[in-house]
């Protein structure tokens, strides 16, 4: 089975779980969460079960952020780490697994988080990628104080277009990942001398001013951290309306999706497929991942009745932009087989609560889909973009 045939399964990691009420399960360590040990106990989890890469969430809100107000009870966590910094410290103490942390594109520069997510890479040994999210809320923005986001209703009908500055804001994310791609290709791979003999230490000549000029940056590089060990670290998107998908298709090499049932994810891969030919997409398709909710035990009516008492915790019906499932390993990888003949590459799943739902990933179902979905027995890749499937990608700047 070549690279690009091989199904690809990962984990999105968020505190104690997906479930706001994750933190209040009887196996929830809530007194660790804001402890390096414990993210590392996380991705050493999702490194044993031979998943592809793992995502850490982040936020510049201390409290959850729901259609645009604030959810100030007293049941959700409150706070967390810094994603980039997270995987920084979890990389040296894995092996294998990818580590793709969230970066706010709304209110960062791409200068500091070309910088940082190439220092991962070099960290983790050609691991790292990005994933690149907007904030169109006021809350956020009043964290920075620098522009202003108005206040609108996020809660919309689906089919309605956008508020403008929701539209500027993935314009804006557009130009933010053109930037660090840039500043990724401001050394060529040979630019490093390090010549003690002669006193060379770069070829200048190798060292490139980038010049972006556009709406929202103007960056002249070249950057201050060599050209990470992957080239081009990958970036990913999470799509739902047309602004999204539109950015993906100009400037990710993954997109996530969250269809609802069979029907809507071949919907889905259709419109990603119509997107990335509207933008003259070059080079390699989008690798297509579906994201899902999950609570798994070995009895699926435990598996449901978990999520019902969590539910009950919380005070209310949790509901995600996601699938939510619940049952055993063996129904949900029954559901991944449907799932993946209808054109996608891969999985993230979204564990309801930690440890037990990573715990399931890893150890009940992987075995499962080894079976029936031939998925690996060992890492056989070293880097991300080699197990995703993606060549490395030429340096713009160097001589053809």
């Amino acid at each position: 089975m070549s690279t690009e045939d091989e199904l690809h399964l990962a984990v999105a990691l968020d505190g104690a779980g997906w479930h706001p009420a994750a933190w209040r399960a009887d196996d929830a360590e809530p007194s660790r969460l804001f402890a390096p040990g414990y993210w590392a106990d996380l991705v050493r989890n999702a490194e044993q079960g031979l998943l592809d890469f793992v995502t850490i969430e982040d936020s510049l809100a201390a409290l959850p952020v729901r259609r645009g107000a604030v959810q100030t009870g007293t049941e959700h966590v409150r706070g967390r780490l810094d994603a980039v910094l997270i995987a920084s410290r979890v990389a040296p103490v894995t092996d294998s697994v990818g580590l793709i942390p969230s970066v706010t594109t709304t209110h960062t520069e791409p200068f500091h988080i070309s910088k940082a997510v190439a220092t991962l890479d070099f960290v983790s040994l050609g691991r790292a990628g990005l994933q690149a999210r907007v904030s169109p809320t006021a809350i956020e923005a009043r964290q920075f104080g620098r522009r202003v986001i108005p206040q609108f209703d996020r809660g919309s009908s689906a089919g309605s277009p956008p508020p403008a500055p929701v539209v500027e804001l993935f314009e804006e994310a557009a130009d933010f990942i053109e930037v660090v791609r840039r500043l990724w290709d401001s050394w060529e791979d040979d630019a490093e001398i390090r010549d003690v003999t002669t006193g060379r230490f770069i070829d200048r000549d190798k060292l490139h001013y980038i010049d972006f000029a556009g709406r929202f940056f103007s960056v002249k590089g070249p950057s201050i951290t060599p050209r990470p060990p992957q080239g081009q670290p990958p970036v990913a998107v999470l799509a739902h309306v047309p602004v999204a998908f539109r950015l993906a298709a100009r400037s990710a090499d993954i997109v996530f999706i969250t269809p609802q049932s069979t029907d809507d994810l071949r919907r889905l891969v259709g419109t990603v497929r119509t997107y990335e030919n509207d933008a003259h997409r070059e080079g390699e398709p989008l690798r297509v991942v579906a994201d899902m909710v999950v609570f798994l035990d070995a009895d699926g009516e435990v598996a449901r009745a978990r999520w019902a008492h969590l539910d009950s915790l919380y005070g209310r019906p949790f509901r995600s932009d996601a699938l939510m499932f619940a049952g055993t390993p063996q129904e949900l990888a029954d559901l991944m087989v449907e799932w993946r003949a209808g054109g996608i590459d891969g999985f993230r799943l979204r564990p309801g609560a930690i440890p037990h739902d990573l715990d399931a990933i890893t150890h009940e179902l992987v075995p499962v889909i080894q079976g029936s979905m031939g998925f690996r027995s060992r890492y056989a890749e070293g880097t991300l973009r080699e197990r995703m499937g993606l060549p490395r990608p030429h340096n713009r700047f160097a001589a053809a």
